[in-house]
């Protein structure tokens, strides 16, 4: 599963508006969701793509993603209202409805690439969650056989404390964790300095 926000000026990678400006932020959330895409659409696992909310028109700029989701048949899906430890918690609930595994990434983990998420589907068959941190005190993928909305409770999210709470969280629910190995998402810009250098771009 893949979490994206709808591309709209104003409201995505806004951290990096300083230094690329409101549309250059935009189309580099786009760059980023297409790059998440076709990592996970690689794994061969089936994929769908959860909106940040549903709108009755989809903005014009997100016409790029619906082209190649509807062109790769990938169900879109609407993440539920709350904070994200809430809509992380439905999504995998709703995932292990009709699978036995299910995975979350996020639009701005370029760095999650299919083996890694391999790897996470791996490590659920011994383990009730798997986590894949992140350099900054988060994580880039969460996925889960077992879940309870306790264990994504109460977290501070958006903090470099992320990380540590979601463990305490998964603990204090009775769930084993795999912690998989630390990668990077795009936050600041020069994250994004650093997704445009390994992909070739200057």
């Amino acid at each position: 599963m893949q979490f994206s926000k709808w591309p709209e000026a104003g409201r995505v990678k806004t951290r990096l508006i300083p230094e690329l400006g409101i549309e250059g932020a935009l189309t580099a959330h786009i760059e980023l969701s297409l790059e998440v895409l076709d990592n996970l659409c690689a794994t061969g696992y089936d994929v769908s793509f959860w909106w940040d909310r549903p709108l009755e028109q989809a903005p014009e700029e997100a016409r790029p993603l619906l082209l190649n989701l509807e062109a790769a048949g990938i169900a879109q899906c609407f993440q539920a209202e709350g904070d994200l430890g809430r809509r992380m918690y439905e999504a995998l609930r709703h995932g292990l409805e009709s699978a036995d595994r299910a995975v979350i990434v996020g639009s701005d983990c370029p760095s999650v690439d299919p083996g890694y998420v391999r790897s996470a589907v791996a490590a659920l068959a011994e383990y009730d969650v798997v986590l894949g941190p992140s350099e900054d005190g988060g994580y880039v993928l969460i996925g889960a056989r077992d879940i309870r909305p306790e264990a994504l409770a109460n977290v501070d999210w958006g903090t470099p404390a992320v990380f540590g709470q979601t463990l305490e969280r998964m603990a204090d629910a009775g769930l084993s964790v795999f912690r998989l190995d630390s990668r990077w998402d795009v936050d600041e810009p020069e994250d994004w300095r650093r997704f445009r250098r390994l992909s070739g771009c200057q």
